[in-house]
């Protein structure tokens, strides 16, 4: 599955693992992606989307 929302771009993000001692490691922030069937153009078609996309409502379920 790709790691890029089909509608906003949103894509990992990095960040820094911080331990108690202050050690630090880098990690990924990786965005909640769905495959949901949308329709787009007109036809029904399986995109991957972030779910904010979804709970806003930028996404068209297909029936």
């Amino acid at each position: 599955m790709a790691k890029e929302c089909e509608i906003c771009g949103k894509k990992p993000m990095v960040g820094s693992h911080v331990s108690h001692a202050h050690n630090v490691t880098k990690r990924r922030f990786k965005p909640n992606l769905q495959r949901v069937r949308a329709v787009c153009d007109g036809q029904t078609r399986k995109i991957v989307v972030c779910t904010s996309c979804i709970k806003a409502g930028r996404v068209v379920k297909a029936a």
